[in-house]
């Protein structure tokens, strides 16, 4: 699959030739990933820090709090990669650091050795120095400390002239299973196909950033279908996760809701289908993934309106519970302005909710009883969504912040988590 790449110098999104030569100075890197980031996890590289004349380290901060980041360039301590695995980078990518000593002190699934080579001969410090070392070699050398390559063919980043194939094929042998992704050259999707169906994944920047490479094209580069019509089954779920549907994709409706990050669709019997363009139940698209056979789709929406189904339940199962539906009653209620209940007048009144919060959570710390703490539990939840709907945050962004705390990493030694000094941090 493809790993769209973010390289950042001077706080903006760039594209180098050969990592020396500036070609394209793409700006915001917030806007950049916001478009990228709906084909799933990007790779973000620091230039300057790889190369020691600076640090984009506030903007990778944010990139990593809003989207599944993989961060590198200039990760060379223990302390530098638990930093950024613990702000939530999903891995990190070391260089020269990726020695069996460092190594050994961070979790091994989370951690890409980046091998950059010409020529087959690894450079490193912004890829400015040769070393004289044999990618293979520090592949064979690597594979059962990391959980991933990512190899760049030097000479052919940035210049749009093709993937080495035959290279790219003899790293994916050599690495003997460990995930790997190449760069270096990818310019079109039957390069990003090939490279999938030999077992390495596409690490992509140039050809997308030109314009010379579609990025639906490149996502539905090793998709499949059995079904005579070429079609993909495609399930349709909320933030949550929650199924609403199921739909079908053509190239043509995947191509536009990738580049238009809308809810947009095949019917068998109607053609192309924008959701909500005739009822205004619109969807936002969110991220698409494929399943592990490429020949499915899954569709994250951000929904608007009564919901998926043509009934306006939902789901097409019918009305769904839980924590959506609850954060979608109490926001009616915030938006009626006619309506005198208690969830309106708790947002009304901030000293009230946070009187109810301290007593709730006091409450069901106190609890001893199964039933008892399910009530409490119940009413604490029901407070927080409340406080959350006043100040429009939904809970998908609550939950996500939750995953992040999750990949807090703690030292092998037994010692403190290293811990960075960010809100929550503590927990």
């Amino acid at each position: 699959m493809i790993i769209p790449s973010i390289d950042l110098m001077d706080g903006n999104a760039v594209q180098l030739i050969g990592g020396r030569e500036k070609a394209i100075d793409a700006g915001d890197p917030l806007a950049v990933a916001e478009r990228l980031a709906v084909v799933g996890e990007m790779a973000v590289i620091d230039l300057d820090a790889a190369i020691g004349q600076g640090s984009n380290k506030d903007v990778i901060t944010e990139l990593v709090r809003r989207y599944p980041c993989r961060v590198g360039g200039g990760i060379r301590t223990v302390d530098a990669a638990l930093e950024w695995l613990n702000r939530g980078a999903a891995r990190i990518i070391m260089g020269t650091a990726a020695t069996p000593e460092i190594l050994s002190q961070l979790p091994k699934e989370r951690v890409q050795a980046a091998l950059d080579g010409v020529d087959g001969k690894v450079v490193v410090e912004g890829w400015r120095k040769g070393t004289g070392a044999n990618v293979l070699d520090r592949v064979a050398e690597l594979k059962d400390l990391v959980g991933s390559f990512l190899v760049t063919f030097v000479e052919r980043e940035g210049r749009l002239e093709g993937v080495d194939l035959d290279a790219a094929r003899r790293v994916v042998e050599q690495a003997g299973g460990t995930p790997v992704t190449i760069a270096g050259g990818v310019t079109t999707a039957d390069e990003i196909a090939s490279l999938d169906h030999m077992g390495a994944d596409a690490q992509v920047g140039m050809a997308i950033y030109s314009g010379r490479l579609d990025l639906g094209d490149a996502f539905m580069a090793p998709l499949v279908s059995d079904r005579p019509d070429g079609l993909w089954a495609t399930v349709v779920a909320d933030e949550t996760g929650v199924a609403q549907g199921l739909v079908y994709s053509s190239a043509d409706s995947l191509r536009a809701a990738i580049n238009e990050r809308k809810g947009i669709y095949q019917s068998r019997s109607r053609g192309l289908w924008v959701k909500g363009a005739t009822s205004g139940n619109t969807q936002k698209l969110l991220g698409v993934a494929a399943d592990c056979d490429r020949d499915a789709l899954r569709f994250i929406v951000r929904q608007q309106g009564e919901g998926f189904c043509h009934h306006d339940t939902w789901t097409c199962w019918g009305d769904d519970n839980g924590l959506p539906s609850l954060e979608r009653r109490l926001s009616d209620r915030l938006k009626n302005t006619e309506d005198s209940s208690y969830t309106v007048r708790l947002a009304d009144n901030p000293e009230l909710l946070a009187e109810k919060l301290v007593e709730e959570a006091t409450e069901l710390g106190a609890s001893q009883t199964r039933e008892n703490t399910i009530w409490e539990a119940a009413d604490v939840i029901y407070f927080t969504a409340v406080a959350l709907a006043r100040n429009n945050i939904p809970f998908p962004e609550v939950l996500s912040e939750l995953d992040r705390r999750a990949l807090t990493v703690r030292r092998r030694d037994g010692s403190k988590a290293y811990r960075t000094a960010t809100p929550g941090s503590e927990k």
